[in-house]
């Protein structure tokens, strides 16, 4: 077995990429900031190595000796701007991670980015890896979208150039335990605090986490350098993966569906406050857009001719976050 670096592991898919290299037997080592709250992950054997994306001489340390990096760390905000934040989390943190890679002779690196790095769909069928990045023309480049897709473009450029061994793969909107802040399962926690009243009539690719972290191990053995790959699971409306939702956690599901014009001024509000406060709100003009996207599909099917990659239904995932969630005491109460 190999040793493996991991960047992120204190988000919802580092840990799950940790937790399954620990359960095929690699030696994990995994990065964190001084800051960072690692309660979640007690008792598991990760070593532990302070090293901040900023940080070049840090990460470099920190994978020396490693036999592959995966790279998970970014930060997430669906904001309708790039912000020098997100540039230096995502952009200018990968190529950190990628020239630590190098320095540290380290042989292979896998890159999480994302499916808002691949587009949504222009026609019948779903997104594969070959379609065009087109988020601008559907008004939805928020600054995370771009900067994971310049994160993306760095990666691949110089692996096709030879200059590094990497292999990205491009997960979609993943449910699963380990959900400290939490990210996705946000949606779960809204469901079973009777919030989530309606939805909006968009759809999405849901997937069980736990099947991307298993992908991601599957491409460090057998992606081809300077490939990317599609980690999805289901495809999904808003309002179905809102009744499914429902039936795990006891609750009842939204009863109808909204549409975007009708959000609209509650978006307007959103954008007003997250401008004048400086913080992300739930709400926005582009949130809403996101929700009422009806071209966020896609396939899979090359991870799975490739790397045999194979997703379960996504109501285990649900379910493993929520029993994650009770057992975290993070559940809200009746």
């Amino acid at each position: 077995m190999s040793t493996i670096a991991i960047t992120g592991a204190t988000g919802l898919v580092g840990a799950n990429v940790a937790v399954a290299a620990l359960e095929q037997g690699h030696t994990v080592r995994c990065t964190r900031r001084a800051s960072s709250r690692t309660q979640h992950l007690a008792g598991l054997p990760i070593e532990w190595r302070e090293a901040d994306l900023g940080d070049p001489g840090a990460l470099r340390e920190a994978f020396r000796g490693a036999d592959a990096v995966i790279h998970c760390a970014a930060k997430a905000a669906v904001i309708p701007s790039v912000t020098p934040e997100l540039v230096a989390a995502n952009v200018t943190g990968t190529r950190h991670v990628m020239d630590a890679v190098t320095e540290a002779g380290v042989g292979r690196l896998v890159h999480c980015s994302s499916t808002v790095a691949v587009g949504i769909a222009d026609h019948e069928g779903p997104c594969d890896e070959g379609s065009p990045w087109n988020l601008a023309a559907h008004g939805l480049d928020d600054g995370y979208a771009i900067t994971k897709h310049q994160a993306e473009k760095v990666v691949l450029d110089a692996a096709r150039a030879g200059d590094i061994d990497a292999v990205v793969v491009n997960p979609t909107f993943m449910f699963g335990p380990y959900d400290r802040r939490p990210s996705s399962g946000q949606m779960i926690l809204e469901v079973a605090s009777g919030k989530a009243v309606a939805a909006t009539k968009g759809v999405n690719d849901f997937v069980d986490v736990r099947d991307v972290a298993q992908g991601m191990l599957l491409a460090l053995e057998k992606g081809r350098s300077g490939e990317r790959y599609i980690l999805s699971g289901q495809g999904h409306s808003y309002r179905e993966i809102f009744t499914l939702i429902a039936g795990v956690v006891g609750r009842r599901p939204p009863r109808f569906e909204v549409g975007r014009r009708l959000l609209a001024p509650v978006g307007w509000v959103g954008d007003l406050m997250e401008r004048a406060t400086g913080r992300e709100q739930a709400i926005t003009t582009m949130t809403l857009r996101w929700g009422a996207c009806e071209r966020y599909r896609f396939t899979s099917a090359k991870a799975e001719r490739e790397l045999g990659y194979r997703a379960r239904p996504v109501e285990e995932g649900v379910r493993a976050a929520w029993d994650w969630f009770q057992a975290q005491g993070m559940a809200p109460s009746r």
